[in-house]
């Protein structure tokens, strides 16, 4: 037996994939990225530096209250050091350079641009990650907390379409 497009089984399953992408979307915000930034990218992963590789052993593989995060992540024509979607979040471990002007003007254009794409942006220095981890991680609990406070549950959201 062939159903057409008309049976009330395909509506069904048309209208339920229909709900479920438009869902998925306001989700999840795709946001543009250089294509020709992931080799550099996977450079950078490949050649970590002390306190990035520390702080990634404590948010990698969803350990940090299940959120994704990513290392050397390309978005627009930048690399975050760390970025997770569910949060709109980068994270910038800076080392030395970065208290030089030149790096820290490009610093400052890179934050205002990942503002525009609404992703917000901590900052931590390489100092603090190697000798004070504890505060580091405190403040990322402390942005996740106010994050979930005022984000609404999506499991309650699917009553409301």
């Amino acid at each position: 037996m062939c159903k057409t497009l008309n049976s009330p089984s395909i509506q069904w399953i048309t209208k339920f994939s229909l709900n479920f992408i438009k869902k998925a979307m306001k989700k999840k915000k795709i946001i543009w990225y250089n294509p020709k930034l992931i080799p550099f990218a996977r450079e950078l992963r490949n050649h970590s530096t002390k306190s990035e590789i520390m702080f990634w052993l404590k948010i990698k593989g969803k350990a940090f209250y299940g959120y994704d995060f990513h290392r050397q992540k390309p978005i627009d024509n930048y690399i975050l050091d760390f970025y997770c979607d569910a949060l709109l979040l980068a994270i910038e471990i800076d080392g030395y350079s970065h208290q030089f002007l030149e790096v820290f003007n490009k610093d400052t254009k890179k934050e205002k641009r990942m503002n525009e794409l609404g992703i917000t942006v901590l900052r931590f220095s390489d100092e603090q990650v190697l000798k004070d981890l504890e505060n580091v991680i405190r403040a990322l609990e402390d942005y996740i907390y106010e994050f979930e406070k005022h984000t609404p549950d999506p499991s309650q959201e699917e009553g409301r379409t």
